[in-house]
C-alpha cells in the first residue's frame, strides 16, 4: 500500500504543479521536477509524515524501476527518429555536430578545472577534472524529448536534435571510460588498457546488437496480430523485455560485458522503425499510453535531487564554473560544427542551447566514479556532489531554454487562431451545458 501511495500522490502532484505553472509558461518538465523536490526528503518527506512523500532518499530508490522503464520508452522513441530516409539528409550533419560538440565541451570543462586544479590543488584533482569533464558530454534526452512532444514540435532543428542527443551519449560512453580509466590509473599508478579502450568499446557493440536483434524480433512478431492493440501491447511488452535484458551484467576472462539500456532501446526503434511498415502508427499510440510514466519519471528524478550540495560552497562554487563552461562548450561546439556542415542560421544559433539539459547519463556517470571499490575512492565523492549541483540547475532551467530555442528557431508554432476559437467554443458549449444542469 506505501509504495502504491507514495506513487498515486507523486504523480498528482506532478500533474497539479503544471496547471500553477501555467501562467508563467513553463515546460511541463519543470512542473514535474519542481513536483518532486516539493514531495521529496527536503521538503514534505521531511514533516515525517507516512507515504505523504518521499521521507528519504532511500524511499525514492524503491521507484527506480519506473525510472529504468521510462529511459528504456525514451530511447525506444528517440530511436525511431533514425529513419534512412530522414537520416540521407541529416545523418552527415547529426554526426559531426553530435561528435564535436561533446568533445569541445569536455575540453572548455578540462580546461577550466584545471585551472583550479593549478591555483588550488587541494581542492580538486587531476583526476576528478579529467572525470567531471567526461560528464560534460552527456545530454539528457528525456527532458529534450519531453518538451519536443508538449509542444509538438516540428522542423529542421527538431529533426536535427533528436539524433544528436541520442548520439551524444554514445560518444559520452567512450568519453567517459577513457577518461575514467586515464584517471583511475593517476589514483592507483596502474595502467589498465582494458578498461579504458576495450571495455567501452565491448559495451557499445554489445548494445547496438542486442538492440537489433530485439527489433528485428519485435517486427516479425508484430506480423502474427491483426489487432493494433495487440500490436501496441507487444511493442510496450518487448521495451519491458529489453530493459530487463540490458541489465545483463558479466566477464568473459578479463573483459567486463555490460550494456547500456539507453543504447539497446536506441537501437531497437531504430531497426523497427525502419523495417516495420506500422512503426509510425505504433509509436504515435505508445506515446500516449506512456505520457503518465514520464509524468511520474521527472518527478521522481525531482524528489532525487540533493538540495544538500548548496551547503558547501566549494562544491557551488565548481559547480558553477562547471555549468558555465560545459554551457559554452556545448554552445560553441554545436555552431562552429554546424556553420562546417552548412546547416540554416536559425540551426547553428539555436541547436546548442537545446543540448544544455544533463540528467540520467550523467547521474549514472558520477555513480560509477563514486563506486567505493571500482570508482575513484574518497574522490569520488566530489564529483559525485558536483554533477548533483549541475544537474540540479540544468534540469530545472535546461527545458525551459530548450522551449525557447525552439520557438525562437520557428519549430514551436504559436496557437493558430482558429485553434483559439474552436477551444473557446468547447468551453462556452461546456459552461452552458453546465447551467442548464444546475437549473
Amino acid at each position: 500500500m506505501g509504495i502504491l501511495l507514495t506513487t498515486s500522490i507523486a504523480l498528482l502532484a506532478g500533474l497539479l504543479m503544471t496547471r500553477v505553472f501555467k501562467p508563467f509558461k513553463l515546460p511541463a518538465v519543470t512542473a514535474y521536477l519542481i513536483a518532486g523536490v516539493l514531495i521529496g526528503p527536503y521538503c514534505l518527506g521531511a514533516c515525517g509524515i507516512p507515504n505523504l512523500g518521499f521521507n528519504s532518499h532511500a524511499a525514492v530508490e524503491l521507484l527506480s524501476l519506473v525510472s529504468e522503464v521510462a529511459l528504456g520508452f525514451i530511447a525506444f522513441s528517440i530511436g525511431s527518429e533514425f529513419r534512412l530516409e530522414d537520416l540521407k539528409k541529416t545523418g552527415k550533419q547529426a554526426f559531426v555536430i553530435g561528435i564535436f560538440q561533446a568533445l569541445v565541451a569536455t575540453l572548455f570543462v578540462d580546461l577550466a578545472l584545471l585551472v583550479v586544479h593549478y591555483i588550488m590543488p587541494e581542492v580538486i584533482s587531476m583526476s576528478q577534472v579529467l572525470t567531471l569533464g567526461a560528464i560534460a558530454t552527456a545530454t539528457a534526452p528525456a527532458a529534450t524529448l519531453m518538451v519536443v512532444r508538449q509542444y509538438k514540435a516540428k522542423g529542421p532543428l527538431t529533426d536535427l536534435l533528436l539524433p544528436i542527443v541520442a548520439l551524444d551519449d554514445a560518444v559520452g560512453l567512450v568519453v567517459f571510460a577513457v577518461s575514467f580509466g586515464i584517471a583511475k590509473t593517476l589514483v592507483s599508478g596502474q595502467v589498465d588498457m582494458i578498461s579504458i579502450i576495450v571495455n567501452p568499446i565491448v559495451e557499445i557493440v554489445c548494445s547496438l546488437t542486442l538492440g537489433a536483434i530485439m527489433g528485428w524480433i519485435l517486427t516479425h512478431l508484430e506480423k502474427l496480430f491483426n489487432s493494433n492493440t495487440n500490436r501496441l501491447n507487444l511493442s510496450i511488452a518487448f521495451v519491458f523485455l529489453t530493459v530487463a535484458l540490458s541489465m545483463m551484467k558479466f566477464e568473459i576472462g578479463i573483459v567486463h560485458v555490460s550494456f547500456s539500456s539507453l543504447l539497446v532501446c536506441m537501437m531497437m526503434g531504430t531497426i523497427f522503425c525502419n523495417i516495420c511498415p506500422l512503426s509510425e502508427d505504433l509509436m504515435e499510440r505508445s506515446e500516449k499510453w506512456t505520457s503518465p510514466l514520464l509524468a511520474l519519471f521527472f518527478v521522481i528524478s525531482g524528489a532525487e535531487l540533493e538540495l544538500g550540495v548548496f551547503a558547501n560552497m566549494a562544491i557551488v562554487a565548481i559547480g558553477v564554473i562547471y555549468i558555465i563552461f560545459r554551457s559554452l562548450g556545448k554552445y560553441f561546439g554545436t555552431y562552429v560544427s554546424a556553420k562546417a556542415t552548412k546547416c540554416a542560421p536559425n540551426i547553428c544559433k539555436y541547436l546548442g542551447i537545446t543540448l544544455l539539459p544533463q540528467a540520467g547519463v550523467a547521474l549514472g556517470m558520477c555513480t560509477i566514479a563514486a563506486d567505493p571499490i571500482n570508482g575513484l575512492g574518497a574522490q569520488g565523492a566530489l564529483i559525485r556532489n558536483i554533477t548533483l549541483f549541475a544537474v540540479l540547475i540544468y534540469e530545472l532551467v535546461g527545458p525551459l531554454f530548450t522551449r525557447m530555442a525552439l520557438t525562437a528557431a520557428g519549430d514551436i508554432k504559436p496557437m493558430s487562431d482558429e485553434v483559439k476559437n474552436r477551444r473557446q467554443t468547447k468551453l462556452e458549449m461546456a459552461k452552458q451545458k453546465e447551467n442548464s444542469n444546475q437549473q
